[in-house]
């Protein structure tokens, strides 16, 4: 089950993002705490993200200003501090943030175009990208669902970068998230002890991150629209069932 999990989840976040929705659910279904389980899954689909920027590699396009490195940076930084808060704060705090954060990133997921072209933005300036780059960073690191799509949203109403374009360096941006946030896990956290949820849900989404990033390029956007906000708000009912059922 968690290998077919990680599958869907490489695929859905090489597609659009998504795939924390499926990580996290398949974990916890499969016995693991929440904090626990979102520690894993951020490990376990850090290689799926890098093997779709693989596939990503050449069609990367970045802003003037600020540089890839720069927004890169606020990235790694976010992503730990977000980590080091998941690790921090008391788990029962997790517990019960749990499904209003899929609720809303569910909503980003759904209406964040409708949402980008209601705020009609003026051009952001190098400071204001980065400094919304390490505040969704902190949210990535924290918990990461829709982080993407968050940061495609406000790059797209903020600069000339559409989602078309910007896909590939959202992969890449939150795979530094990952990449910080995965490592912080890896030593403070007990994801080690979660040996064969940790090796089947990384397969999987390997696997899913490197035929989802091809599969892009030939479904409709429509139907990748569907699949992704369906997953996620199938994925925040049943916590809400289970948290308050």
């Amino acid at each position: 089950m968690i290998l077919l999990a990680g599958i869907a989840a490489g695929a859905l976040n090489a597609v659009g993002g998504g795939g924390s929705f499926v990580a996290l659910s398949a974990l916890v279904a499969g016995g693991l705490p929440p904090v626990t389980a979102n520690a894993t899954a951020t490990v376990a689909l850090l290689p799926g993200n890098a093997t779709s920027a693989w596939v990503y590699r050449k069609q990367v396009h970045a802003f003037e200003h600020p540089s890839t490195l720069r927004l890169t940076l606020a990235s790694v930084l976010g992503g730990a501090i977000g980590a080091g808060l998941l690790l921090l704060l008391p788990s029962a705090s997790f517990e019960a943030a749990v499904p209003w954060l899929l609720a809303f990133a569910t909503l980003v997921l759904a209406f964040g175009k409708r949402l980008t072209k209601a705020m009609r933005l003026g051009p952001a300036g190098p400071v204001a990208i980065l400094v919304v780059q390490f505040v969704l960073s902190i949210y990535g690191g924290y918990f990461g669902g829709a982080v993407g799509v968050m940061m495609l949203a406000f790059w797209s109403a903020t600069t000339s970068l559409d989602t078309a374009r910007g896909t590939p360096l959202r992969v890449i941006q939150v795979g530094a998230v990952f990449f910080t946030a995965a490592l912080i896990f890896l030593f403070a956290a007990d994801v080690l002890d979660q040996t064969r949820h940790l090796v089947a849900m990384l397969c999987g989404a390997m696997i899913g991150g490197y035929f989802g990033a091809h599969l892009v390029r030939r479904l409709p956007a429509a139907v990748l629209r569907v699949l992704v906000v369906g997953t996620a708000v199938a994925m925040t009912v049943l916590f809400f069932v289970r948290a308050f059922g």
